[in-house]
């Protein structure tokens, strides 16, 4: 965040127990916002806005009224969302087959539906006073798609053009939106996907690293940040030559 002020901003942030929604938290209130941190862990949840001097809700993004609640909340105690960071996420590693209806119901409501139905709630705020940020937690793997991880690759694909397309339908009312496009971050995510981590590269960067990424990006009015920024040539190779992109990716994974 470097010497950025926010004083008097209002910002909410899903996945607020640990990892980047976590670190984005502090950075946050450490700017001078009012934090409102969301997510599943009522504990570690409640520890961090308490250090923060922030606000904790406890709910589960994955019911069918999760985002609804939550933005409903946030709204009548603050009257307002000035920043609205989308983190909360979770991945999956293994066949399509693997996967049961549930778990797929599951984690497209988690990374795709409720960040639409979170930024469709505190948009018309936003567009009244002519200002807000709106971030999203996306991946390389929107971007490019991944083996094995079709089913999250496919909600952070359509998290990447849901983000592109508000950008479009806001220019002009003071709204910026922005994607943090990271490879891997340091984080529990691979534990809980199943899977854990086993390339030598792209090298894990920290929490903190993506989401002064993220934030930065934000409040300097930036649609993306990658992370690290070398990800953009992968992702301009697949878009200008995409029979080479697939045959190297068929080659070296």
């Amino acid at each position: 965040m470097g010497a950025f002020r926010i004083d008097g901003v209002t910002a909410l942030v899903t996945g607020g127990s640990s990892g980047i929604g976590a670190a984005a938290a502090r950075q946050l209130a450490g700017a001078g916002a009012t934090v409102f941190l969301a997510g599943r862990d009522a504990t570690r949840l409640t520890e961090l806005a308490d250090r923060i001097g922030g606000t904790a809700i406890i709910g589960d993004l994955t019911e069918p009224a999760g985002a609804a609640d939550l933005a409903e909340r946030v709204l009548t105690e603050a009257g307002r969302v000035d920043v609205l960071v989308n983190n909360a996420g979770q991945g999956w590693a293994g066949p399509l087959t693997g996967m049961t209806e549930p778990e797929i119901a599951r984690m497209v409501a988690l990374n795709l539906t409720a960040p639409i139905l979170l930024t469709r709630a505190v948009l018309p705020g936003m567009l009244a006073r002519g200002r807000g940020h709106l971030g999203f937690v996306g991946s390389i793997a929107g971007r490019l798609g991944v083996r094995e991880e079709a089913v999250y690759s496919g909600t952070k694909a359509g998290l990447s053009v849901f983000a592109d397309s508000l950008r479009h339908e806001t220019a002009g009312h003071g709204i910026v939106v922005t994607e943090l496009v990271p490879a891997v971050v340091d984080t529990a995510f691979f534990v809980r996907r199943g899977r854990p981590y086993d390339r030598r590269s792209p090298r894990p960067v920290p929490a903190e690293r993506a989401s002064a990424a993220l934030l930065t990006a934000m409040f300097a009015g930036r649609p993306e940040a990658y992370l690290p920024n070398w990800l953009r040539l992968p992702v301009a190779i697949r878009s200008t030559l995409p029979h080479t992109y697939r045959t190297l990716s068929r080659r070296w994974g």
